[in-house]
């Protein structure tokens, strides 16, 4: 994974000046947050990143996994 270094924050900077991240990801695309001086996190414009664009059919199922997957046991007792 290559890095631009403009892209890049320590934890705490991201932390403590979270506005500013945000304004990287919004000009940049995203921001790279360093935890332990490692690559750990990644902060996302999801506006400008086509490669997480869902279709609708892909939504409901994110959705519905999620709603099963909370709720499993109730869904199991009403299957019964």
């Amino acid at each position: 994974m290559l890095i631009n270094t403009s892209q890049v924050l320590s934890i705490t900077e991201a932390n403590q000046n979270f506005s500013r991240a945000a304004r990287i990801a919004d000009r940049e695309g995203s921001v790279v947050i360093f935890k332990n001086n490692k690559p750990h996190y990644m902060l996302v414009n999801l506006h400008d990143n086509p490669a997480l664009e869902l279709s609708d059919d892909e939504k409901i199922d994110v959705v519905a996994k999620r709603v099963l997957e909370k709720h499993r046991k109730a869904f199991e007792e009403l299957a019964k």
